[in-house]
């Protein structure tokens, strides 16, 4: 058996890399990340025209047709040049109007999304970290949502946001509707900023089959995190590796000395085995579906896990340097820190895992 990838997916996956090599270089991403608006218009729709915007959106409305697996392929990517953009919300968004909407719904809404035109993101957490579909209390009466939702990404800019609504159903607004209201929450990813979202009434329509897509929608987002905490953290060891090769302590390389050679191998082996996590989460929830749930949750709880831990001894083998704002590993320090919080941070998703085990 073949547990390796096609030339196709090896091919989109090359072809993003240089993308984010080109377009946005960590000069650009300083530059997008000083700024703290977390979107370029540019870089957006240059994303729209190689279709990744509608990439597991079918051919028929406009899409790829392709896969998770192909999609966590270019979050890893994502993840490792730390690429700003909603790009996170916009898939989930895909994920929840594929699985939820009915036939006239998806002709209304999916052209839109897999051109890029329309911006879409998704609303999921609530006080006290509710992510769940379980937990969702946002209530839908009459065609109109009423609540708050939580560090929702990018909603600045989303001109659809599907939102999480009571019983674990989902509804669709427009960014720009009447009762819509939109606080910044102040997230410390710059390249993903975040949003508190109050709803007074704001005009919705429910998808056909939300319940059933909802926790969908929560696996794929576990599927997305932890392949782009895979990126983000195999460059920090790049980063963490090229550092130790110019600088200089006690008239000395600092990767001469045998503790710092032990560091980077020590992170080195404990990222590079968790990919085959992520490709499985991602090819069970398309080809797996009784065993996706499970899958998607080791793999967010594991590589986000590790992700974070490759952040904080990044840091340190900067040394003094690794603390500052001037340093570049920051940005990606970030990253692994919302990745590892959004949709319930590992513990949390651990728990989930031990109750489907039947623990």
């Amino acid at each position: 058996m073949d547990f390796g990838l096609t030339e196709e997916q090896e091919l989109l996956q090359e072809t993003v890399r240089n993308f984010v090599e080109n377009e946005c270089p960590p000069p650009r991403l300083r530059e997008m990340f000083d700024a703290g608006a977390g979107h370029d218009p540019k870089l957006w729709n240059d994303m729209a025209e190689m279709g990744l915007t509608g990439l597991l959106i079918p051919e028929s409305y406009g899409g790829a047709g392709l896969e998770m697996l192909e999609l966590a392929l270019v979050f890893e990517e994502l993840g490792y040049g730390s690429v700003p953009g909603p790009f996170f919300g916009h898939a989930l968004a895909t994920v929840a109007i594929l699985e939820g909407a009915s036939e006239e719904q998806k002709e209304k809404w999916l052209p839109g999304l897999a051109s890029g035109e329309t911006i879409a993101t998704f609303a999921a957490a609530e006080e006290n970290s509710h992510w769940d579909p379980s937990e969702w209390s946002v209530e839908e009466k009459d065609g109109e949502l009423s609540g708050v939702k939580q560090y929702v990404p990018n909603a600045d800019v989303a001109r659809l946001i599907v939102v999480g609504c009571s019983r674990g159903r989902l509804a669709v607004i427009g960014g720009d509707a009447d009762g819509v209201h939109l606080e910044d929450a102040g997230g410390i990813d710059r390249t993903r900023p975040v949003f508190h979202l109050r709803l007074d009434g704001a005009a919705a329509e429910l998808l056909d089959n939300g319940q059933g897509a909802s926790t969908r929608v929560r696996d794929a987002a576990c599927v997305l995190l932890a392949a782009d905490s895979f990126g983000a953290a195999s460059n920090l060891i790049r980063m963490s590796t090229e550092y130790a090769k110019t600088r200089e302590q006690f008239g000395t390389i600092i990767g001469q000395f045998q503790s710092v050679k032990h560091e980077l191998a020590r992170l080195a082996t404990d990222i590079e085995p968790t990919r085959a996590l992520f490709w499985y989460a991602a090819h069970a929830f398309d080809h797996l579906q009784d065993k996706s749930e499970r899958a998607a949750a080791l793999a967010k709880a594991h590589i986000t896990d590790r992700a974070m831990l490759t952040a904080r001894s990044s840091v340190e083998l900067h040394g003094g340097l690794g603390f500052t704002w001037e340093c570049d590993v920051q940005m990606w320090y970030k990253r692994a820190m919302f990745n590892r919080a959004a949709f319930g941070t590992p513990d949390s998703v651990r728990g989930r895992i031990a109750q489907l085990g039947g623990w």
